[in-house]
Protein backbone atom coordinates (compact mmCIF):
# COMPACT_ATOMS: atom_id res chain seq x y z
CA UNK A 1 0.00 0.00 0.00
CA UNK A 2 0.88 4.11 -0.55
CA UNK A 3 0.47 5.24 3.10
CA UNK A 4 1.06 9.16 4.09
CA UNK A 5 1.58 8.91 7.74
CA UNK A 6 1.29 12.86 8.81
CA UNK A 7 2.95 13.89 12.21
CA UNK A 8 2.21 17.08 14.59
CA UNK A 9 5.91 19.15 14.25
CA UNK A 10 5.57 19.75 17.86
CA UNK A 11 8.30 17.21 17.95
CA UNK A 12 10.54 15.52 15.00
CA UNK A 13 10.32 12.24 13.96
CA UNK A 14 11.40 10.39 16.74
CA UNK A 15 11.74 12.98 19.07
CA UNK A 16 15.37 13.58 20.21
CA UNK A 17 13.89 13.44 24.07
CA UNK A 18 10.33 13.37 25.26
CA UNK A 19 7.27 13.32 22.79
CA UNK A 20 4.96 10.43 22.88
CA UNK A 21 3.27 10.86 19.70
CA UNK A 22 5.88 11.52 17.38
CA UNK A 23 7.52 8.26 18.83
CA UNK A 24 4.82 6.06 18.21
CA UNK A 25 4.76 7.52 14.26
CA UNK A 26 8.29 6.59 14.08
CA UNK A 27 7.42 3.41 15.65
CA UNK A 28 4.60 2.28 13.10
CA UNK A 29 6.24 4.00 10.03
CA UNK A 30 9.65 2.22 10.40
CA UNK A 31 7.46 -1.52 10.86
CA UNK A 32 5.39 -0.40 7.74
CA UNK A 33 8.48 -0.08 5.24
CA UNK A 34 9.94 -2.97 6.83
CA UNK A 35 6.58 -5.00 6.19
CA UNK A 36 7.01 -3.86 2.63
CA UNK A 37 4.59 -0.47 2.31
CA UNK A 38 5.65 3.03 0.35
CA UNK A 39 5.27 5.04 3.38
CA UNK A 40 4.93 8.90 3.36
CA UNK A 41 6.26 11.20 6.44
CA UNK A 42 4.93 14.40 6.96
CA UNK A 43 7.16 15.68 9.53
CA UNK A 44 9.52 18.40 10.91
CA UNK A 45 12.58 18.59 8.58
CA UNK A 46 14.91 17.27 11.29
CA UNK A 47 12.99 14.02 11.77
CA UNK A 48 15.20 10.58 10.36
CA UNK A 49 13.17 8.12 9.02
CA UNK A 50 13.71 5.08 6.36
CA UNK A 51 9.94 6.16 4.44
CA UNK A 52 10.22 9.43 2.31
CA UNK A 53 10.23 12.53 4.22
CA UNK A 54 7.99 15.29 3.19
CA UNK A 55 10.24 17.90 5.40
CA UNK A 56 7.11 20.93 6.58
CA UNK A 57 8.71 23.35 9.26
CA UNK A 58 12.99 23.16 8.95
CA UNK A 59 13.11 21.61 12.53
CA UNK A 60 10.72 20.54 15.67
CA UNK A 61 8.73 23.53 16.93
CA UNK A 62 9.20 22.93 20.22
CA UNK A 63 12.89 23.17 19.24
CA UNK A 64 12.87 26.62 17.73
CA UNK A 65 13.02 29.56 19.45
CA UNK A 66 11.68 31.71 16.63
CA UNK A 67 8.83 29.54 16.38
CA UNK A 68 5.76 31.16 18.62
CA UNK A 69 2.43 29.92 17.43
CA UNK A 70 2.21 26.01 15.94
CA UNK A 71 -0.54 26.60 14.02
CA UNK A 72 0.22 28.36 10.92
CA UNK A 73 2.94 25.57 10.56
CA UNK A 74 0.44 22.83 11.04
CA UNK A 75 -2.09 24.97 8.29
CA UNK A 76 1.10 24.64 5.61
CA UNK A 77 1.58 21.04 6.93
CA UNK A 78 -1.97 19.99 5.90
CA UNK A 79 -1.51 21.54 2.56
CA UNK A 80 1.42 19.60 1.26
CA UNK A 81 -0.36 16.76 2.27
CA UNK A 82 -3.97 18.09 0.01
CA UNK A 83 -1.10 18.58 -2.79
CA UNK A 84 -0.31 14.71 -2.80
CA UNK A 85 -2.89 13.26 -1.86
CA UNK A 86 -3.93 11.32 -4.38
CA UNK A 87 -0.28 9.88 -4.21
CA UNK A 88 -1.57 7.78 -1.66
CA UNK A 89 -4.06 5.02 -0.98
CA UNK A 90 -4.24 6.07 2.80
CA UNK A 91 -3.53 9.42 4.78
CA UNK A 92 -3.09 8.33 8.40
CA UNK A 93 -3.20 11.34 10.59
CA UNK A 94 -1.81 11.89 13.62
CA UNK A 95 -2.52 15.65 14.41
CA UNK A 96 -6.21 15.47 16.28
CA UNK A 97 -9.16 16.75 14.38
CA UNK A 98 -6.82 19.77 12.29
CA UNK A 99 -7.29 18.31 8.90
CA UNK A 100 -11.35 17.18 8.95
CA UNK A 101 -12.48 20.33 7.18
CA UNK A 102 -9.89 20.20 4.38
CA UNK A 103 -9.99 15.97 4.23
CA UNK A 104 -13.69 15.61 4.43
CA UNK A 105 -14.58 14.41 0.21
CA UNK A 106 -11.53 12.02 1.42
CA UNK A 107 -12.91 10.64 4.60
CA UNK A 108 -13.28 7.25 2.75
CA UNK A 109 -9.29 6.82 2.67
CA UNK A 110 -8.43 8.29 5.59
CA UNK A 111 -7.78 7.08 9.00
CA UNK A 112 -7.12 9.22 12.28
CA UNK A 113 -5.53 8.20 15.22
CA UNK A 114 -6.33 10.19 18.80
CA UNK A 115 -3.35 10.15 20.71
CA UNK A 116 -5.22 13.16 23.45
CA UNK A 117 -7.82 13.06 26.14
CA UNK A 118 -11.25 13.15 24.49
CA UNK A 119 -13.53 13.96 27.79
CA UNK A 120 -13.69 17.67 27.17
CA UNK A 121 -17.29 18.84 26.36
CA UNK A 122 -15.79 20.94 23.04
CA UNK A 123 -14.52 17.68 21.48
CA UNK A 124 -18.25 15.92 21.18
CA UNK A 125 -19.99 18.77 19.09
CA UNK A 126 -17.47 18.45 16.55
CA UNK A 127 -16.76 15.26 16.17
CA UNK A 128 -20.42 14.57 15.56
CA UNK A 129 -20.58 17.51 12.80
CA UNK A 130 -17.82 14.69 11.09
CA UNK A 131 -19.29 11.14 11.28
CA UNK A 132 -17.64 10.33 8.48
CA UNK A 133 -14.44 10.79 9.50
CA UNK A 134 -12.69 7.21 10.43
CA UNK A 135 -11.13 6.75 14.19
CA UNK A 136 -8.97 5.00 15.72
CA UNK A 137 -8.65 5.18 19.66
CA UNK A 138 -5.30 4.17 21.71
CA UNK A 139 -7.10 2.29 24.36
CA UNK A 140 -11.10 1.81 25.00
CA UNK A 141 -10.92 4.19 27.62
CA UNK A 142 -10.18 7.07 25.49
CA UNK A 143 -13.23 6.53 23.58
CA UNK A 144 -15.55 6.34 26.20
CA UNK A 145 -16.91 10.11 26.29
CA UNK A 146 -17.61 9.95 22.76
CA UNK A 147 -20.05 6.83 22.12
CA UNK A 148 -21.19 8.18 19.02
CA UNK A 149 -17.86 9.04 17.16
CA UNK A 150 -17.19 7.42 14.05
CA UNK A 151 -14.22 4.63 16.05
CA UNK A 152 -13.49 1.79 13.64
CA UNK A 153 -10.50 0.52 16.13
CA UNK A 154 -8.89 0.38 19.47
CA UNK A 155 -4.99 0.20 18.71
CA UNK A 156 -2.75 -0.08 21.20
CA UNK A 157 0.92 1.29 21.09
CA UNK A 158 3.72 -0.87 20.32
CA UNK A 159 7.50 -0.51 20.59
CA UNK A 160 9.99 -2.42 18.56
CA UNK A 161 11.36 -5.82 20.70
CA UNK A 162 14.80 -4.54 20.33
CA UNK A 163 14.68 -1.20 21.60
CA UNK A 164 15.05 -2.15 24.84
CA UNK A 165 17.10 -4.73 26.91
CA UNK A 166 14.98 -5.84 29.72
CA UNK A 167 17.35 -5.87 32.98
CA UNK A 168 16.45 -9.12 35.05
CA UNK A 169 18.86 -8.18 37.75
CA UNK A 170 18.67 -4.52 38.48
CA UNK A 171 21.52 -3.17 40.19
CA UNK A 172 20.12 -0.49 41.95
CA UNK A 173 17.09 0.02 44.47
CA UNK A 174 15.18 2.69 43.47
CA UNK A 175 11.96 3.82 41.96
CA UNK A 176 11.36 5.97 38.74
CA UNK A 177 9.28 8.60 37.66
CA UNK A 178 9.40 8.66 33.99
CA UNK A 179 7.55 12.06 31.56
CA UNK A 180 6.22 14.94 32.14
CA UNK A 181 6.06 17.44 35.52
CA UNK A 182 2.59 18.41 35.00
CA UNK A 183 -0.42 18.27 37.93
CA UNK A 184 -1.94 15.59 36.25
CA UNK A 185 1.11 12.99 35.88
CA UNK A 186 1.31 13.59 39.99
CA UNK A 187 5.16 13.54 40.63
CA UNK A 188 3.87 14.45 44.22
CA UNK A 189 2.10 11.21 44.29
CA UNK A 190 5.89 9.93 43.16
CA UNK A 191 7.38 11.84 45.99
CA UNK A 192 4.94 10.99 48.68
CA UNK A 193 5.06 6.99 47.96
CA UNK A 194 9.13 6.84 48.03
CA UNK A 195 8.87 8.83 51.29
CA UNK A 196 6.38 6.81 52.61
CA UNK A 197 8.42 3.19 51.94
CA UNK A 198 12.03 4.54 52.29
CA UNK A 199 13.06 3.43 48.67
CA UNK A 200 14.96 6.37 46.73
CA UNK A 201 13.15 7.99 43.72
CA UNK A 202 14.85 9.09 40.60
CA UNK A 203 12.45 11.75 38.50
CA UNK A 204 13.51 11.86 34.77
CA UNK A 205 11.06 14.41 33.57
CA UNK A 206 10.41 17.51 31.30
CA UNK A 207 9.42 20.89 32.31
CA UNK A 208 6.88 22.66 30.15
CA UNK A 209 6.58 26.22 30.15
CA UNK A 210 3.25 25.97 31.17
CA UNK A 211 4.28 24.06 34.40
CA UNK A 212 7.33 25.86 35.32
CA UNK A 213 4.84 27.57 38.41
CA UNK A 214 4.09 24.50 39.02
CA UNK A 215 7.11 22.50 39.38
CA UNK A 216 8.98 25.67 41.20
CA UNK A 217 5.97 26.28 43.48
CA UNK A 218 4.59 22.62 44.61
CA UNK A 219 7.43 20.27 43.08
CA UNK A 220 10.67 21.84 44.07
CA UNK A 221 10.12 22.49 47.66
CA UNK A 222 9.45 18.30 47.85
CA UNK A 223 12.96 17.39 46.41
CA UNK A 224 14.50 18.98 49.62
CA UNK A 225 15.06 16.35 52.27
CA UNK A 226 17.20 14.13 50.68
CA UNK A 227 16.01 10.45 48.79
CA UNK A 228 14.43 12.31 45.89
CA UNK A 229 16.64 13.14 42.62
CA UNK A 230 15.83 15.26 40.13
CA UNK A 231 17.62 14.34 36.63
CA UNK A 232 15.33 16.28 33.79
CA UNK A 233 15.01 15.25 30.40
CA UNK A 234 16.61 11.73 28.90
CA UNK A 235 16.69 10.73 25.44
CA UNK A 236 15.60 7.10 23.82
CA UNK A 237 18.96 5.85 25.12
CA UNK A 238 18.93 6.85 28.72
CA UNK A 239 15.86 5.09 29.38
CA UNK A 240 17.16 1.18 29.28
CA UNK A 241 19.48 1.72 32.10
CA UNK A 242 17.24 4.29 33.81
CA UNK A 243 14.17 1.99 33.55
CA UNK A 244 15.83 -1.41 33.32
CA UNK A 245 17.94 -0.48 36.93
CA UNK A 246 14.46 0.97 38.74
CA UNK A 247 12.63 -1.58 40.88
CA UNK A 248 9.75 -0.31 39.49
CA UNK A 249 8.09 2.68 37.53
CA UNK A 250 6.18 4.82 39.55
CA UNK A 251 2.63 5.89 37.60
CA UNK A 252 0.28 8.04 40.06
CA UNK A 253 -1.57 9.97 37.55
CA UNK A 254 -4.46 11.90 38.38
CA UNK A 255 -6.31 12.29 34.65
CA UNK A 256 -7.85 9.76 32.14
CA UNK A 257 -4.69 8.87 30.67
CA UNK A 258 -5.13 7.42 26.76
CA UNK A 259 -2.49 5.20 26.80
CA UNK A 260 0.61 6.15 28.64
CA UNK A 261 3.81 4.98 26.45
CA UNK A 262 6.13 5.14 30.00
CA UNK A 263 4.43 1.88 31.26
CA UNK A 264 5.22 -0.40 28.48
CA UNK A 265 8.75 0.98 28.21
CA UNK A 266 9.23 -0.03 31.32
CA UNK A 267 7.62 -3.46 30.95
CA UNK A 268 9.86 -4.03 27.97
CA UNK A 269 12.76 -3.37 30.33
CA UNK A 270 10.87 -6.19 32.47
CA UNK A 271 10.75 -3.33 35.23
CA UNK A 272 7.08 -3.47 37.02
CA UNK A 273 4.10 -0.94 37.08
CA UNK A 274 2.59 0.65 39.75
CA UNK A 275 -0.32 2.74 38.60
CA UNK A 276 -3.03 4.82 39.43
CA UNK A 277 -6.45 3.55 38.23
CA UNK A 278 -7.40 6.30 35.80
CA UNK A 279 -8.26 6.46 31.93
CA UNK A 280 -6.51 3.62 30.03
CA UNK A 281 -4.30 1.85 32.77
CA UNK A 282 -6.35 -1.13 33.93
CA UNK A 283 -5.99 -2.07 29.97
CA UNK A 284 -2.01 -1.64 30.24
CA UNK A 285 -1.32 -3.46 33.02
CA UNK A 286 -2.64 -6.85 34.49
CA UNK A 287 -3.15 -6.40 38.09
CA UNK A 288 -0.45 -9.11 39.71
CA UNK A 289 1.42 -10.02 36.68
CA UNK A 290 3.19 -6.96 35.27
CA UNK A 291 2.30 -4.25 37.65
CA UNK A 292 -0.15 -3.73 40.50
CA UNK A 293 -3.15 -0.90 40.35
CA UNK A 294 -4.10 1.20 42.83
CA UNK A 295 -6.34 3.89 44.19
CA UNK A 296 -4.47 6.46 46.94
CA UNK A 297 -1.18 6.65 48.09
CA UNK A 298 -1.52 4.48 51.53
CA UNK A 299 -2.63 1.91 49.17
CA UNK A 300 0.77 1.95 47.09
CA UNK A 301 2.97 1.73 49.99
CA UNK A 302 1.00 -1.18 50.85
CA UNK A 303 1.45 -2.72 47.23
CA UNK A 304 5.05 -2.10 47.00
CA UNK A 305 6.44 -5.38 48.34
CA UNK A 306 4.27 -7.35 46.23
CA UNK A 307 5.11 -5.13 43.22
CA UNK A 308 8.80 -5.68 43.81
CA UNK A 309 8.13 -9.38 44.17
CA UNK A 310 7.05 -9.35 40.54
CA UNK A 311 9.09 -11.85 38.08
CA UNK A 312 10.49 -9.75 35.15
CA UNK A 313 10.85 -11.75 32.93
CA UNK A 314 7.12 -12.50 33.24
CA UNK A 315 6.87 -9.18 32.31
CA UNK A 316 8.88 -8.85 29.35
CA UNK A 317 7.38 -11.93 27.81
CA UNK A 318 3.85 -10.46 28.51
CA UNK A 319 5.40 -7.06 26.93
CA UNK A 320 6.30 -9.19 23.64
CA UNK A 321 3.30 -10.54 23.03
CA UNK A 322 1.02 -7.52 23.84
CA UNK A 323 3.14 -4.33 22.97
CA UNK A 324 5.87 -5.14 19.91
CA UNK A 325 5.74 -2.65 17.21
CA UNK A 326 4.97 -5.33 14.48
CA UNK A 327 1.96 -6.24 16.14
CA UNK A 328 1.02 -2.51 16.47
CA UNK A 329 1.72 -2.40 12.31
CA UNK A 330 -0.30 -5.08 11.83
CA UNK A 331 -3.97 -4.20 13.16
CA UNK A 332 -2.89 -1.04 11.55
CA UNK A 333 -2.88 -2.70 8.41
CA UNK A 334 -6.22 -4.52 9.07
CA UNK A 335 -7.57 -1.28 9.74
CA UNK A 336 -6.33 0.30 6.33
CA UNK A 337 -7.26 -2.65 4.45
CA UNK A 338 -11.06 -2.64 5.99
CA UNK A 339 -11.37 1.02 5.19
CA UNK A 340 -9.94 0.54 1.23
CA UNK A 341 -12.49 -2.13 0.59
CA UNK A 342 -15.77 0.14 1.65
CA UNK A 343 -14.71 2.77 -0.99
CA UNK A 344 -16.29 2.45 -4.18
CA UNK A 345 -15.30 0.14 -6.70
CA UNK A 346 -14.34 3.05 -9.55
CA UNK A 347 -12.20 4.72 -6.70
CA UNK A 348 -10.26 1.48 -5.87
CA UNK A 349 -9.72 0.82 -9.85
CA UNK A 350 -8.13 4.53 -10.26
CA UNK A 351 -6.17 3.64 -7.22
CA UNK A 352 -4.78 0.54 -8.34
CA UNK A 353 -4.03 2.36 -11.95
CA UNK A 354 -2.30 5.03 -10.51
CA UNK A 355 -0.12 2.49 -8.08
CA UNK A 356 0.73 -0.02 -11.31
CA UNK A 357 1.66 3.41 -13.58
CA UNK A 358 3.78 4.80 -10.99
CA UNK A 359 5.60 1.54 -10.38
CA UNK A 360 6.34 1.03 -14.17
CA UNK A 361 7.55 3.97 -14.84
CA UNK A 362 7.83 6.65 -12.36
CA UNK A 363 5.76 9.29 -13.28
CA UNK A 364 3.46 9.95 -10.14
CA UNK A 365 3.18 12.98 -10.71
CA UNK A 366 1.45 13.05 -13.93
CA UNK A 367 -0.17 9.78 -12.45
CA UNK A 368 -1.44 11.47 -9.77
CA UNK A 369 -2.92 14.24 -12.05
CA UNK A 370 -4.94 12.54 -14.52
CA UNK A 371 -6.13 10.15 -11.06
CA UNK A 372 -7.13 13.11 -9.12
CA UNK A 373 -9.07 14.81 -12.58
CA UNK A 374 -10.99 11.31 -13.65
CA UNK A 375 -12.02 10.98 -9.68
CA UNK A 376 -13.73 14.75 -9.62
CA UNK A 377 -15.07 14.37 -12.88
CA UNK A 378 -16.89 11.01 -11.24
CA UNK A 379 -17.95 13.26 -7.89
CA UNK A 380 -19.69 15.52 -10.31
CA UNK A 381 -21.49 13.55 -12.74
CA UNK A 382 -22.34 10.87 -9.89
CA UNK A 383 -25.26 10.34 -7.97
CA UNK A 384 -23.77 12.15 -4.10
CA UNK A 385 -23.52 15.88 -6.37
CA UNK A 386 -23.89 18.23 -3.79
CA UNK A 387 -22.87 16.72 -0.64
Amino acid sequence: MRIAQVAPLFESVPPRLYGGTERVVYFLTEELVRQGHKVTLFASGDSITSAELVPCTPRALRLDPDVHDPFPHHMLLLDKVRQRAEDFDLLHFHVDYLHFPLFRTHAGRTLTTLHGRQDLADHMPFYAHFPEMPLVSISNAQRAPLPRANFVATVYHGLPLDLHKPTFEPRCGYLAFLGRISPEKRPDRAIAIARETGLPLKIAAKVDKSDETYFRDVIAPMLDGGGVEFIGEINESQKTEFLGNAAGLLFPIDWPEPFGLVMIEAMACGTPVLAFRSGSVAEIVEDGINGRIVESVEEAVQAMPSLLALDRRAIRARFEERFSATRMAADYVKVYQKLLRRRPAPERQLSALAARSVSSNGRAGHVATAVATQHETKQIEGPHRGR
